[in-house]
């Protein structure tokens, strides 16, 4: 059980791990997994029990902001979701009965240094135009994969979705990582829809907070009825990223995200160094 200056210090933690959830649609679990883990000396699967409740909170406060302002895409929010809710109870199954905490760890930093890379190297696509039937995108088109998004001024920007059974199938390592992690998978989901399925960022953010949610609730019953669930951490996780899922959202929209993609980006990779290093028996704070 932490004390109140820990609590504290975690409800603070939160509130960033909110803003930036909700900003970068990752749900805000790789800022949270690592400071319980190695700011707090949290055992890891505690720390993504924890975590995962806390994706939750972050999905429902961005995901109605979001949907209300008509830049989620629902309908590829929910093809994607059958692959990654399967995969988060999986993974939370691994987690629980097989992984080790060293192995997590690993597995974590992977994950992390993967995420730090991807969101240097992508690239906006928000201008896309509508793509048609017969192309390669011919299934996206049958399901009516196809949406748009608006910008503050009311202008709607309309685009197209490419290769959707590649999404899905990596949609289902999303939510065994999530699963596995605590980390809501965002971080695999918002680059593969945008490099991928070249959906625009700003679309591919706001659906993935629509999804993390749902993907994290799959797997949280797993860790619940699995004893390493700490309800008192979890209370003070839901409170701080509420509170930075408001902002975190304002941000989105407002501010354009290539600045602070990459210095969230150093930030990961800072992180995933860290995990690493932690999995490997050695910390470094």
């Amino acid at each position: 059980m932490l004390g109140a200056a820990a609590l504290l210090l975690l409800l603070l933690v939160a509130f960033f791990a909110g803003i930036a959830g909700a900003f970068l649609g990752v749900g805000g679990g790789i800022i949270l997994v690592p400071f319980l883990t190695l700011g707090l000396d949290v055992d890891q699967r505690i720390a993504t029990a924890v975590s995962i409740v806390g994706v939750i909170a972050t999905s429902s406060a961005a995901a109605s902001v979001y949907v209300r302002d008509r830049m989620t895409n629902l309908r590829l929010g929910m093809f994607l979701e059958v692959a990654t809710a399967s995969g988060a109870v999986l993974g939370a199954v691994l987690a629980v009965v097989f992984a080790t905490s060293e192995a997590l760890a690993l597995l974590f930093a992977i994950a992390v240094l993967y995420a730090a890379s991807s969101m240097i190297r992508r690239r906006d696509t928000s201008a896309r135009a509508l793509v048609g039937p017969g192309d390669e995108t011919g299934l996206a088109a049958r399901l009516r994969l196809g949406d748009a998004y608006y910008e503050r001024d009311g202008e709607a920007r309309p685009y197209g979705v490419e290769k959707p059974m590649k999404g899905l199938a990596v949609g289902a390592v999303a939510g065994t990582a999530s699963g596995m992690l605590g980390v809501g998978g965002g971080f695999i989901k918002v680059p593969i829809m945008h490099l991928v399925m070249k959906v625009p960022m700003r679309a591919s953010v706001a659906t993935s907070n629509f999804m993390i949610g749902v993907t994290a609730a799959a797997s949280a019953f797993v860790y619940y009825f699995g004893g390493l669930l700490d309800v008192a951490m979890a209370a003070v996780v839901v409170l701080g990223v509420s509170g930075g899922t408001v902002i975190g959202t304002r941000a989105m929209r407002r501010t354009p995200p290539t600045r602070i993609r990459v210095a969230f980006a150093v930030f990961l990779a800072v992180v995933g160094v860290l995990m690493g290093l932690r999995a490997f028996g050695l910390k470094v704070i």
